[in-house]
């Protein structure tokens, strides 16, 4: 039923930590999802320094789908938009050919603000991996939702449990949240080959074992997977039609290795566009000294 667990590995951003889960050595892929980050919880002070934001950087060949559990984010891209996402909401942005964002938290900066959330890539199928870049939010009702014995679940992205979210995708997906209490069941069907359940709060069990938060399970083919909630426990599950081999370096996805040598060199020569709402700054490529300082007049 389990094929493998994954203990998340806490990463240091530079201003708070995340739990990194996807790619794993062992398990690159669910599905389509490429990357999987669990951010927070934490709690920031009103006033945190601006080094905590995610200052503009570069993405090719995926979409990024951030999903808040607590908080707010601002988010500004190339294409134009500015977007505040929210708890329950989706910001689903394709990058297509390439397209730059930043990540901004500007509510706790002026008020203080309790973090957590998801931060997960999709990699795109081939024939779309040089689309047009597009950002997309979408509030609570265009996401279905379900409640039934201590069951409460939302379909985030994809098709599942005979519901379909309101949010374009590029490939056969699912991405469900689901808030169980003590003693609740569920089930996973097997209506997709590859599947995968992160806890994110609390624990539940799965065949006879007791899983907590920061894990995250891969299922077999298959196999419906069977749920106790063992306390209050929000699980968020994940998975899909399989595409094929990706290459991820940096922030880049592809299925080619060259395509990911050009984003860089089109990245480190300044030929890729920065938010025009927010350009007076981004992240240097890995490994780059940091652009020179302005001189003082």
């Amino acid at each position: 039923m389990i094929e493998l667990v994954i203990d998340q590995r806490r990463k240091d951003l530079g201003g708070f930590e995340v739990g990194r889960v996807l790619p794993f050595a062992k398990r690159r892929m669910v599905g389509p999802f490429v990357f999987f980050d669990h951010m927070g919880p934490v709690d920031f002070p009103a006033g945190i320094d601006k080094k905590v934001d995610v200052r503009p950087h570069p993405h090719i060949g995926l979409s990024t789908v951030t999903y808040l559990f607590d908080g707010e984010i601002m988010h500004r891209d190339s294409v134009g938009s500015e977007q505040a996402i929210r708890p329950g909401e989706v910001n689903w942005m394709t990058a297509g050919r390439g397209i730059t964002h930043s990540e901004r938290f500007e509510k706790a900066r002026r008020q203080g603000d309790k973090m957590h959330g998801i931060q997960a890539w999709v990699a795109l199928p081939e024939a779309d991996e040089e689309t047009a870049p597009v950002f997309a939010h979408h509030d609570p009702g265009d996401l279905p939702t379900y409640e039934a014995h201590g069951l409460w679940a939302r379909l985030v992205a994809g098709k599942a449990f005979g519901a379909e979210a309101n949010v374009k995708t590029h490939s056969p997906l699912f991405y469900v949240h689901w808030n169980l209490q003590p003693g609740a069941l569920a089930e996973l069907n097997p209506e997709y080959p590859e599947r995968a359940a992160y806890v994110a709060v609390g624990s539940v069990e799965v065949g006879g074992q007791t899983y907590h938060a920061g894990q995250m399970m891969i299922f077999t083919p298959g196999v419906p997977v069977l749920f106790s909630g063992v306390t209050a426990a929000t699980v968020m599950l994940l998975g899909g039609e399989p595409l094929g081999e990706r290459f991820v370096e940096w922030n880049f996805v592809s299925s080619r290795k060259e395509r990911i040598e050009q984003a860089k060199a089109d990245w480190r020569a300044g030929r890729m566009k920065l938010p025009d709402l927010d350009h007076d700054e981004f992240i240097p490529l890995p490994g780059d000294p940091p652009p020179p300082a302005e001189p003082m007049s």
